[in-house]
């Protein structure tokens, strides 16, 4: 096994000792996560949804891992003795199909309709992830990089960068970014994942996010 797989971790004994059973209500979904390193993929112990289990900032029983390097130079190798996985060592998990407990659909339309979309590039190095964020009326896109009681921030129809080279599974339209290795906030257009081009001459009114920010 690699030393210092995970450089912000608290430590061997949360990953490598062998998790208590899980308690009722848990189940096992398959994730797909990244650090700054390696790109992991296996089984995780959750309890209603991911981005709730990632937030409890609790070490999460997985199963049936294997690593590869991020940056694609190898293949995935099995690592039976990995039982554990602490959030903070997370840069990327990808919310995949299941990640949802079960809900009927206007209870999600419920959750979404309050909320305001921005299109947006999160600088999480070594990644860089493009995709859109919800927020609620009145925050900003900047206050992502504030302390808060959720250390994940989901990103819808995400792409993920590494240089130039996109990662995981392009089939994935959801990822789970950790807040707290967030650098840098930027507006894009999502039809180029560029920022957008100023228009030529003064503008008609109103201020936006970034405007505020200078």
């Amino acid at each position: 096994m690699p030393f210092n797989l995970f450089r912000r971790g608290r430590g061997d004994e949360a990953r490598e000792q062998a998790p208590e059973p899980p308690p009722d209500g848990v189940r096992q979904l398959a994730f797909d996560g990244f650090t700054e390193e390696w790109r992991l993929v296996g089984h995780m112990a959750i309890r209603g949804r991911l981005s709730d289990t990632l937030n409890r900032r609790e070490p999460i029983p997985i199963s049936d891992v294997a690593w590869a390097p991020v940056d694609g130079s190898g293949s995935f190798t099995p690592v039976p003795g990995l039982k554990a996985v602490d959030p903070y060592d997370l840069i990327v998990v990808a919310a995949g199909e299941g990640s949802l407990p079960e809900a009927d659909e206007a209870h999600r339309s419920a959750l979404r309709v309050h909320k305001v979309a921005y299109d947006l590039a999160l600088d999480a190095p070594p990644f860089r992830v493009l995709g859109t964020v919800q927020l609620f009326p009145g925050a900003e896109p900047l206050q992502l990089l504030d302390r808060s009681t959720e250390l994940f921030v989901p990103v819808i129809d995400a792409v993920v960068l590494y240089g130039r080279l996109q990662v995981g599974d392009p089939h994935t339209k959801v990822v789970l970014v950790n807040r707290s290795y967030v650098r840098g906030i930027e507006q894009i257009d999502r039809r180029t994942l560029e920022a957008p081009r100023p228009l030529p001459g003064q503008p008609l009114g109103g201020t936006s996010w970034t405007d505020r920010s200078r």
